[in-house]
This record gives structure tokens, sequence and C-alpha cells, in this order.
């Protein structure tokens, strides 16, 4: 398993030739900008390969060793300059070629960095406005896919309502409140690799790798200031319900949220606000199994 034994080509069980033994992964990066504009980064690939000229996203052949996000981001430092370690992934989009896939890489960057060529594979770097992409002479796969990478640069925030959550779960909550939501809270950081089944219309991926806030109440609101990485933990200052309110209606451009729970009230309330809303069964069916 060295790195480079993805270099090659394959077949596809539909009958096309692909770069990749393994497999393919590029990455969108993006950032949204305080005046509102949402630029991407594209490169502009060397003359001398395939699609010479032309725009599109960073990538390249995936190692036996890798999963996709490892390689879009390796592919992406090894052809420009940009520090992939700044790069927080919201979500990943595979599209399967009968046996050989491509994956989609999809994040943002807080500031936006000057970025340029960093091997003879790069002619250009260069972060472009999103109205003006379909501009450029597009790299014949990245303009296919374009128009559904588009609808994908934003993030998904999952708001759980804790008390509701926690409820629906028999491990004793009754016994000790704090310490199951402790457990929960716990629990939820396995799902920012990567969560699967989202509501339809919600974003265009397969996987998406979310930022996740906790809402707690009453005798758990101990924990909310215990740090834990990948989840954000909130104690609610009076109702919980209002608190996970408060959280999707507030206006934030490139936020999808979803919210966790059961409660009928709160569900009408959240959907009203734009948010998605699922029921624990649909996160519980997600989380580690935990053993008694």
């Amino acid at each position: 398993m060295a790195d480079g034994d993805g270099d090659g080509w394959a077949r596809c069980g539909l009958g096309h030739t692909h770069w990749g033994r393994y497999g393919a992964s590029g990455l969108m990066a993006f950032h949204r900008g305080d005046d509102g504009v949402v630029r991407v980064l594209l490169q502009q690939r060397a003359w001398w390969g395939l699609g010479g000229g032309t725009w599109g996203s960073f990538g390249g052949a995936l190692h036996s060793h890798e999963d996709p996000v490892e390689g879009a981001l390796r592919e992406t430092a090894e052809e420009c300059t940009l520090d992939v370690a700044a790069v927080r992934v919201h979500g990943a989009s595979a599209e399967d070629h009968g046996g050989w896939v491509y994956t989609a890489v999809i994040g943002s960057v807080a500031d936006l960095p000057e970025v340029r060529a960093a091997s003879r594979e790069t002619r250009r770097a260069e972060w472009v406005p999103v109205e003006d992409v379909e501009k450029r002479r597009l790299f014949a796969p990245f303009a296919r896919t374009w128009p559904t990478l588009r609808d994908g640069l934003v993030r998904v925030e999952l708001v759980v309502d804790a008390a509701n959550v926690v409820g629906a779960r028999a491990d004793g909550w009754w016994k000790d409140r704090a310490g199951a939501n402790a457990r929960l809270r716990d629990d939820l950081a396995a799902l920012t690799s990567g969560v699967r089944g989202l509501p339809d219309g919600l974003v265009p991926y397969t996987t998406v790798m979310p930022e996740i806030v906790l809402v707690v109440e009453g005798a758990a609101k101990g924990i909310a200031g215990e740090p834990h990485p990948g989840v954000s933990v909130r104690a609610a200052p009076g109702s919980g319900d209002d608190c996970v309110v408060d959280l999707v209606s507030a206006p934030e451009p490139g936020v999808r949220h979803v919210v966790v729970t059961a409660d009928r009230e709160l569900r009408a309330r959240c959907e009203a606000a734009g948010a998605h809303v699922v029921g624990p069964r649909w996160l519980l069916a997600r989380l580690p199994k935990r053993t008694r």
C-alpha cells in the first residue's frame, strides 16, 4: 500500500477508461465572503495533460489506503499551495461509473488565501466567483457536475433536542439525566466523520459531515461546561424548545439546519423557520451501539 499505487488507468463497468486504479476524488473548496460573494478554488490544467488548458477542481487518483477525503486533500496539497489543514470538510458526493467511483469533496475556508500552482500538472490556481465559473472553458467532467456542486456550497448544522432524544433511549436516563446527556454527546461525535440518509432536498451530498449542536436543559446543563471535540453543547437559558427554535431561526447564509426531535409542536416551529426535521429513531440508528 505504498504512495502512488493508485496511479494508472482503470476501466469501469460502463466501458469507459478513467485515471485512478482505485477511483479518484477532488476538492471543491469555497469561501463565503462577508460581502456575500462565494468563490471556489479552480485549477487550470497544464496544456500537456488530459483536458489541457481547461478549468476544474483539484484532484486525482486515490491510493489503495486512502479514503476519498484523504485523497482529495492530498492531491490538492500536491498541486497547489493551499493549506489543506485550513479546509473544513462539509460533505462528499460520490459518482459511481460501475465499479469505478469519483468523489467530489466539498469544504470551505474561513479566509481567502492567495493560492499558486505547485506542480507541473497545474498551470494556474484561482479563486473564481460562482457566477463566473461557467464563463471559463471547463474540464468536461467538471462542467457536467458543476450545477450539483454549486448547490452544495453550504454547511449542515445538526441541532439535537437532547431531552427528547434521551427520552427515546432506554439506557437508564431517568436515574441520571446528566449522565445520559453526556453519553449522547459522546456518541454524537462519531457523526462528524460522515452521515448518510439526510432529508431529500437538503444538500446534494451522498455523505454529510455536519456541525453538531446539542441543546440541553434542566439537570443536564452542567455538561455544557465540558469541552468535547466535534460537538457544541448549548445550555438552554429557559425552555429547550425555545433555544432550538432560536438557533434555526437566526439568519446565516450558507447554513442548512436539521433538527432532531419527536416533539410535534417543536417540529412545526422548526419547519416554519425553514429547518428540516428528523426523529430520534433516525439519529439513534446512526449512533454507535452501546454495550451494557
